[in-house]
């Protein structure tokens, strides 16, 4: 007979993503059972792609899980781990943050009463656990819970909420170990054609490809269904070779079979709308986003503050705060540099994004895969 395992989750939404949230000491202590039902709860491996037998619903914004327990690091409150969970396969990769998901953090740890606030504004310290990065967030108590209804709304998000204030404190080298893990503002990628495509590779939140959405024949203001099947193989070869390059995978199969979730990439133009400075797209796990990563948006706020990259080429001098036009319509949010010698230091990111409980309960989890 089929194991059955009955665990308490909360489903939160952050940003524009949605994760199922657990408790770190409600889960099994081994590691192997615990990312089975992790991978089991959002519904893979499906090879319909649909996640219908789970919690997941198909697409890399909705497959998501958190784990969450009190913080022994002193000065951080929680400890936050992310993991982006493959659609089609038992993977779980756990190599970057979830930077809109990240909103949710205070109001659940909140709720679980792993941290308690008086009444007013109030602030989190989250020691983001994937990365080794603290993060504070900002949000309103209200009789010890947190506040998540009001009228600060998002585009991507159809309902207005409370606004959260995340800032990413030296966001930078968390994954290769340094802002360029190349030493350099642009690099040359070569697509499997020989075309040679400048990119900025830059590790700021998560690692991060950023490229000239020209350089492929492309605007930057794509939808989905204007990427076909070659650019999406195009970007996807890009994206593995910046990983290869960034030194955070030995080779393009690597890449794209066991870290599919980070780097992530993005095409960049300039903007037409009068209120935004750049066009931006972001893939994930291989497939156009339906807005913008919360980490792709630090990650390009970086850039775009930087001289020489890519992005701030575009704009023709560094700008701060930067606002872009993703697929389901802007974004603006403000990078901190300092320079000591030629290096540059990105000292935080911040932004504003919303979240909300949307339930709370008991997954059934069969181990049958």
């Amino acid at each position: 007979m089929t194991a059955i395992h009955i665990l308490p989750a909360t489903l939160m939404r952050g940003g524009t993503s949605k994760g199922l949230f657990f408790r770190a000491d409600r889960l099994p202590a081994a590691p192997a059972l615990r990312e089975s039902l992790l991978i089991r709860a959002i519904g893979s491996p499906d090879p319909y792609g649909s996640q219908i037998d789970g919690l997941g619903t198909g697409i890399s914004s909705t497959s998501k899980v958190v784990v969450l327990s009190r913080s022994e690091r002193p000065g951080h409150d929680v400890d936050y781990l992310f993991g982006h969970v493959a659609i089609r396969e038992a993977l779980i990769d756990w190599s970057g943050n979830c930077g809109n998901l990240t909103a949710a953090v205070p109001l659940f740890a909140l709720m679980e009463g792993l941290v308690a606030r008086d009444d007013g504004p109030a602030e989190i310290r989250i020691w983001q656990a994937n990365i080794g990065k603290t993060i504070i967030a900002g949000l309103d108590v209200r009789d010890g819970q947190p506040c998540w209804t009001g009228d600060c709304a998002i585009d991507g998000v159809a309902f207005p909420a409370a606004p959260i204030r995340l800032r990413f404190l030296d966001p930078a080298g968390g994954s290769a170990g340094r802002l360029f893990p190349t030493g350099r503002a642009i690099d040359t990628l070569r697509l499997p054609d020989g075309r040679a495509i400048e990119a900025t590779l830059i590790d700021a939140g998560n690692p991060l490809v950023l490229i000239d959405a020209a350089a492929l024949g492309l605007a930057g203001d794509e939808t989905a269904d204007r990427i076909d099947a070659a650019t999406q193989a195009a970007l996807e070869h890009l994206r593995a070779a910046g990983s290869v390059a960034m030194g955070l995978a030995d080779s393009l199969e690597q890449a794209s079979r066991q870290r599919p979730a980070t780097p992530k990439i993005a095409f960049l133009s300039r903007a037409r709308r009068p209120d935004c400075q750049l066009n931006a797209r972001i893939l994930s796990m291989g497939r156009l986003h339906h807005a913008f990563t919360g980490t792709g948006a630090i990650g390009l706020a970086a850039a775009a503050a930087l001289p020489d990259t890519l992005a701030s080429r575009l704009l023709d001098a560094p700008a701060t705060p930067l606002c872009f036009s993703h697929a389901a319509g802007s974004q603006t949010l403000s990078a901190v540099v300092s320079r000591s010698g030629s290096d540059w230091r990105i000292d935080e990111v911040v932004m504003t994004r919303t979240a909300r409980p949307l339930m709370r309960g008991e997954l059934f989890i069969p181990l049958d895969y």
